[in-house]
């Protein structure tokens, strides 16, 4: 049973004249042929599979006939077929008579011919140029015999007429995408060239080439590469890019070139080498105008690296500078009593002053090749210098604390500016300590001081900074170990002449170091923060003692240190509220101290503190008053009950003039605000015999007593005949 040569032929020709097969449509021409393949041969099922390009997958395209009755379909894992893929390779096709026994189909034997009663499969490769592309299936369930000539010769012409439609479709696809790539490269914003190589002309240029740059590509087009801008403005860059590309190498670069009117642009180009199926080697160039990417970049650059306020390098690329530099010198200055400014004539008025500071350091900087200058925190600038004689040094630094100092005209208002200067020789401490590091140290000491405000860095800074690290280190196994105790210092009613309280001050005692006075490590403990858990504690072992005297029935009150950080941390509201409940003080009996220019870092959070505590029944004295910089208006507005005069108005009172003028201002100032006035250090009775003279209040010092232990403290109270006890 087969096919006569009128079907067959009727067969090919509607199957090469179909719309489908004309239009290249391979998945049409697929379903035409499975049709008029089953219709005219005695045959139970055709289909059509194609295949990846790597030939690992194969799918279904088109099937017609007994696709219902199948219970498995064909692999679609070609890799599980490689006897089969390799005799249709070697034969372009299989005629299994018999395919469940035939060798060739044996990898389909199991999963497909033998669950589906196949009895015979002629399959034929659909190939383009020598490449199987897809296979022709066709297959009987009923046993008829081998293929016939015919058959075979049919299917194979069939398969034929399916790789032509392949190629056409192909071919129709490559063209519209040729077209379409065309299209969009000559739409496209980028320029595009296309350079041969041999002859090193231009031989495709695209419309963005004109736009870009002002030439029109009629000027470029066959000419050679030579005379493009890039070559004519930057010839030896060109000439280096061109031998990269000869060598095969990809190209990456910005460029700056020039148009006609003068105008330059930062052109980003991209090249590399290709060969053609000819064996033609070109180059495949596209740039971009890259001018507002280039500008937008050096400009968040410049904010990376630059302080907005003053325009100074910034901190992040100081640091950067410094860790490049291994010679030279590091100057570190800070503005003395900048945060009192800021907070007194507002954030404006603070931002005018550092502009103005910034622009004197950056002329100060031109005055020395190679200085730099940067902004490093708040109100804290840094200075690079190149190395110097000791005598340019001092001149040097001299010279900028005295450019610094000057006055300061903001508005109709003319500032005082205290600077402070650290210097650091950076060969010196490179190699031990990091020279940011050795300034912070030296700026510290030199904020301390009360003439001109320069420190240069030094060993015996240096050791002094390892002793700190060191108390640091103990401090932290002090507060764990229970190291310290509270000492009390009476405080004496000049009128009655009775202790009407004491001052509660900390004492260490350091396993190796002895006792240990707060001069010696309470900064270290501001600077580390650890002060806030020495504060508490302080705290409640006063408040414990103050419920015990009054448990006895002794009339004190306690004063007790605060610090700024225990001040404004946060949380002091809520630890005196919880020692008040707890020990159940009487009110007015805990006095907090806190001084002046402590109390002034933050006069809103401070009122509001201050009135807080007050409302719980606790008095607030201002410690060393006189040393800092508060004033009438402020002293007003917070809810005070004690000033404490600082002990350097009181020791010299016998000797100064004009101590005793301050004393006693103090003394008629705090008389017409209504507060109680404490004098701190009074040593003779010269002193005490002019205070109580001038109706100061209180005194404490070491005319009385110093700092006791509470049980010497308890017997000196309880010797004293005066002591009310009740």
């Amino acid at each position: 049973m087969g096919v006569n040569r009128g079907q067959y032929w009727r067969l090919l020709e509607s199957l090469t004249n179909s719309t489908a097969k004309q239009q290249g449509d391979f998945a049409g021409t697929a379903d035409l042929a499975t049709k008029l393949l089953c219709e005219h041969l005695h045959i139970d099922r055709a289909s059509v599979w194609s295949w990846s390009k790597d030939q690992h997958i194969q799918f279904e395209t088109a099937s017609f006939g007994a696709s219902a009755t199948q219970k498995t379909v064909r692999p679609s894992n070609l890799l599980s077929l490689p006897n089969y893929i390799t005799e249709l390779h070697n034969h372009l096709h299989i005629a299994a008579a018999d395919a469940a026994v035939d060798e060739r189909l044996a990898e389909l034997h199991n999963d497909y011919i033998l669950p589906n009663n196949i009895k015979s499969s002629l399959e034929v490769a659909v190939r383009i140029n020598g490449h199987i592309e897809g296979v022709l299936s066709l297959e009987r369930h009923a046993e008829s015999g081998p293929w016939s000539d015919t058959e075979v010769h049919l299917a194979c012409q069939v398969a034929d007429q399916l790789a032509l439609t392949r190629a056409t479709s192909d071919a129709y696809y490559k063209d519209e995408m040729l077209t379409l790539f065309q299209s969009a490269i000559e739409k496209s914003a980028q320029i595009t060239l296309l350079i041969n190589l041999h002859t090193e002309a231009i031989e495709y240029v695209n419309a963005a080439h004109e736009v870009i740059t002002g030439i029109p590509r009629e000027k470029l087009l066959g000419r050679n590469i030579k005379e493009l801008a890039f070559f004519r403005q930057t010839p030896e860059v060109a000439q280096e890019v061109l031998n990269k590309l000869c060598r095969g190498e990809v190209v990456r670069n910005e460029i700056l070139l020039q148009r006609k009117n003068g105008e330059q642009f930062w052109l980003k180009f991209y090249a590399s080498q290709f060969e053609t199926r000819r064996g033609n080697h070109y180059v495949l160039v596209t740039a971009e105008d890259h001018t507002d990417a280039r500008y937008h970049q050096t400009e968040l650059e410049h904010l990376a690296w630059h302080c907005n306020l003053t325009g100074l390098y910034n901190r992040t690329y100081f640091n950067r500078m410094l860790e490049r530099t291994t010679s030279g010198y590091l100057l570190l200055v800070n503005l003395v009593g900048f945060k009192r400014y800021n907070d007194t004539y507002g954030h404006s008025k603070g931002d005018d002053l550092l502009v103005e500071i910034g622009r004197r350091l950056r002329h100060f900087c031109a005055l020395y090749s190679g200085a730099e200058t940067a902004r490093v925190g708040n109100d804290e600038f840094g200075l690079l210098l190149p190395e110097l004689t000791q005598e340019d040094l001092q001149y040097c630094y001299s010279r900028l604390y005295q450019q610094l100092s000057m006055p300061i005209s903001l508005g109709r208002e003319s500032v005082d500016v205290r600077p402070a200067v650290a210097i650091v020789a950076i060969d010196e401490v490179a190699e031990t300590v990091a020279p940011l590091t050795c300034a912070d140290i030296a700026l510290q000491y030199a904020k301390k001081k009360q003439g001109t405000a320069i420190q240069i860095f030094n060993s015996t800074l240096l050791k002094a900074f390892k002793d700190d690290a060191e108390i640091e280190r103990d401090l932290n196994v002090a507060i764990r170990g229970r190291q310290f105790e509270l000492y009390y210092q009476p405080l004496k009613d000049l009128q009655s002449q009775t202790y009407i309280g004491a001052e509660a001050l900390i004492r260490w005692h350091h396993p190796k170091r002895g006792i240990m006075y707060p001069g010696a490590f309470i900064d270290i403990a501001e600077q580390t923060g650890l002060i806030n858990s020495i504060g508490s504690w302080v705290l409640e072992a006063a408040c414990k003692q103050l419920y015990l005297w009054q448990h006895r029935n002794i009339e004190m009150s306690m004063h007790v240190n605060v610090s700024a950080r225990q001040f404004f941390g946060g949380n002091l509201y809520e630890q005196v509220w919880d020692l008040l409940t707890r020990y159940r003080l009487k009110p007015k009996t805990l006095i907090l101290e806190i001084t002046e220019t402590e109390l002034m870092e933050d006069i809103r959070y401070a009122t509001n503190l201050c009135q807080e505590l007050a409302d719980l029944g606790v008095g607030l004295a201002i410690d060393d008053f006189g040393t800092g910089y508060s004033s009438m208006r402020y002293l007003k507005q917070f809810p005070i009950s004690k000033l404490k005069i600082d002990r350097s108005f009181i020791s010299d009172l016998n000797i100064s003039r004009q101590s005793r003028e301050i004393v006693s201002a103090i003394i008629a100032m705090a008389k017409a605000l209504n507060i109680s006035l404490t004098a701190e250090g009074v040593e003779t009775q010269e002193q005490e015999q002019f205070l109580a003279d001038n109706l100061c209040h209180q005194a404490q010092g070491f005319l009385y007593s110093p700092a006791l232990r509470e049980a010497d403290f308890a017997r000196f109270i309880t010797a004293d005949s005066s002591v009310l006890l009740h």
